[in-house]
């Protein structure tokens, strides 16, 4: 038996327990034992389409999210752990092998790496500079297109909204669990178009996307729960420059 298995079976038994106090304490004859939304916030009962607005106004609305899976676009893949909120994020990337943090404090962005990816990104041989950014925290300058590219991943809102999509015909697909937490999965075209899976414990936070057309599948957790951001130490800070490597 599985853990999930295992976490069902002692939640039907208590749910059995209760219904029994209930029933001989006040002469009820049933207790919807067979409602799989009974107990949860009722996102469950509601049109797909309702289900999906309700829980991008509660993502929305949430202070702080904790992110973490992939996400392919302009046919690249990128490998995403990251704290969001909406002044800021904090996190790690990894794509072709190469990974580097995100730090964004209000408009201000830094990107920490090692020198091997200073070595690929300068693409001119020149390991004394890479020896220098190694380990640091270098800021990107606002107009680098750098600064565009990478900063949509540290801004909740852009992300989010980019992302709690899904596209096509409208679906749902039965009950789920994430996490031992209790979820109603919508579709878009029967999956093709995405899935996504929708808590139906508390808030309707979502807490799993499986993107459209095989692009990258994420997680969420830690909703609403604040973290902080600070500017690293000016010992570990490297301005670049105009400009950072365009490659």
């Amino acid at each position: 038996m599985t853990a999930i298995s295992r976490r069902r079976t002692r939640r039907t038994a208590l749910a059995g327990a209760v219904c029994a106090l209930v029933v001989t304490g006040t002469g009820l004859t049933g207790c919807g034992g067979d409602d799989p939304d009974a107990g949860t916030n009722g996102v469950g009962k509601l049109q797909p389409g309702q289900i999906q607005s309700r829980t991008r106004t509660a993502a929305e609305a949430a202070e702080a999210v904790h992110l973490s899976g992939s996400v392919v676009t302009s046919g690249r893949t990128y490998t995403l752990d990251m704290r969001l909120k909406s002044d800021g994020g904090s996190g790690s990337v990894t794509s072709q092998g190469m990974a580097f943090r995100l730090l964004r404090i209000g408009e201000r962005l830094y990107l920490k790496a090692d020198a091997g990816f200073w070595n690929q990104a300068d693409g001119d041989g020149d390991t004394g500079a890479a020896d220098k950014l190694d380990g640091k925290f270098v800021k990107v300058p606002q107009g680098d297109p750098a600064y565009k590219k990478f900063s949509g991943f540290t801004d909740k809102d852009v992300l989010l909204e980019g992302l709690l999509t899904l596209h096509g015909e409208l679906a749902t697909d039965g009950h789920h669990e994430q996490a031992g937490v209790r979820t109603i999965r919508i579709t878009g075209d029967e999956g093709s178009g995405g899935t996504l899976d929708v808590s139906l414990e508390g808030k309707p936070y979502p807490l799993r996307l499986a993107r459209a057309g095989g692009a990258g599948t994420l997680r969420f957790s830690d909703w609403g729960q604040d973290f902080a951001v600070k500017a690293p130490a000016s010992g570990d800070t490297v301005d670049y420059g105009k400009q950072l490597p365009t490659s």
